[in-house]
């Protein structure tokens, strides 16, 4: 256990981005789970709408510090040739 004042405290604060972070990633997953499952059923409108809450909370996750702007923009962009692949066939 922790004895020092500067220790208590990043104990606190680790327990604070501990969960915090872990909300924003089950939050990415399921974000990201979504799109794919509106592709597996060939639901173009479908998809087309969990892409679009997809990209914005995507890139709302980079302006709080939880991605990094080149991870956002892979995962969007992956996604969004998923999104061409139901659209093309």
């Amino acid at each position: 256990m922790a004895q020092h004042k500067s220790a208590k405290k990043r104990i606190r604060q680790t327990i604070v981005k501990t969960a915090r972070n872990r909300y924003y990633r089950t939050r990415l997953k399921n974000i990201v789970k979504a799109v794919h499952e509106a592709v597996e059923a060939n639901d173009a409108t479908a998809a087309a709408e969990a892409f679009k809450l997809a990209n914005k909370n995507i890139h709302s996750f980079v302006s709080k510090g939880f991605l990094k702007k080149e991870t956002a923009s892979r995962k969007v962009s992956r996604l969004n040739k998923l999104i061409n692949t139901i659209e093309a066939a």
